[in-house]
């Protein structure tokens, strides 16, 4: 009866890259996308969609990443941005810079490359992690 747009990550998966498939060239997809496999290119949830991309630990994508949702539990290689929510799993690789609004880190998860937080009307600024020397 009543529509509102939530800010909520979508739950439903409506498109699946199998494991053992290849793609090469621009995924632009709607709604939920599970890759199991692996992109050479680029992937974007369609304009004006709201887009959640799942990254199994299998899976490896090359190439710069637009949605709104990103879960990642395997590899990405390029540049990740993320206009909602950000979710690196465990297992996950990341090389390439990450830009998040939101962005939820588990133990042993790696990024090789800068954190830059969005922020509504702003530009993105890098945040530089260093580890502090013990004596």
């Amino acid at each position: 009866m009543f529509s509102s747009k939530s800010s909520k990550s979508q739950n439903r998966i409506d498109s699946l890259i199998g494991a053992g498939t290849r793609i090469e060239g621009t995924v632009i997809f709607a709604g939920g996308l599970r890759v199991d496999g692996e992109i050479k290119g680029d992937v974007h949830a369609g304009e004006g969609e709201s887009g959640t991309l799942v990254v199994s630990e299998q899976a490896r994508i090359e190439g710069e990443i637009h949605v709104a949702h990103l879960v990642v539990n395997g590899t990405v290689v390029g540049p990740v941005h993320a206009t909602e929510l950000i979710e690196l799993q465990p297992r996950s690789r990341v090389s390439g810079d990450v830009h998040y609004t939101s962005l939820e880190m588990h133990l042993g998860a790696i990024v090789e490359g800068r954190l830059a937080h969005i922020r509504a009307g702003a530009d993105a600024k890098p945040v530089e992690l260093k580890l502090a020397k013990s004596n």
